[in-house]
């Protein structure tokens, strides 16, 4: 096995991404459109936070509540905004970072994306799903 290939090699460079002055129902369409689950939220190409599918569900409690959760959803959606919900502090990769270091990484935090950034920007996102494939491949 490589475990001192870089993670470029297997990171998605396909970057979804979000602005602060976006809003969170253009999000959840992100999430659901591109069956995604970890969005990076960018100010010109620098990361300034993270969102993830599962901060949505978070603010969210109309699944539980209504059969029809479109109206609630977006009411919900409303009284916050992404900067209030993201991760801030970030941790992120440079795209030379080994695998091996990008899955000890993942493996001890309680998170499961990283945003790959190359001087200052960012070029990639790695997830816990790209780690499994890669492994899966290994074998």
């Amino acid at each position: 096995m490589k475990v001192i290939a870089p993670i470029s090699s297997i990171m998605s460079t396909n970057i979804i991404a979000l602005n602060r002055e976006d809003d969170l129902e253009m999000a959840e369409q992100l999430f659901k459109r591109h069956n995604i689950r970890h969005i990076p939220v960018v100010k010109e190409e620098v990361v300034v936070g993270m969102l993830s599918y599962t901060d949505l569900l978070r603010i969210s409690f109309a699944d539980a509540v209504y059969e029809d959760d479109t109206d609630v959803d977006s009411l919900v959606y409303n009284m916050f905004t992404i900067d209030q919900v993201m991760i801030k502090n970030v941790e992120t990769v440079s795209s030379d970072t080994s695998i091996k270091e990008v899955a000890q990484i993942l493996a001890t935090k309680e998170f499961h994306a990283l945003p790959v950034v190359d001087h200052g920007l960012l070029v990639g996102i790695i997830t816990t799903t790209d780690l499994i494939k890669y492994l899966l491949e290994q074998l």
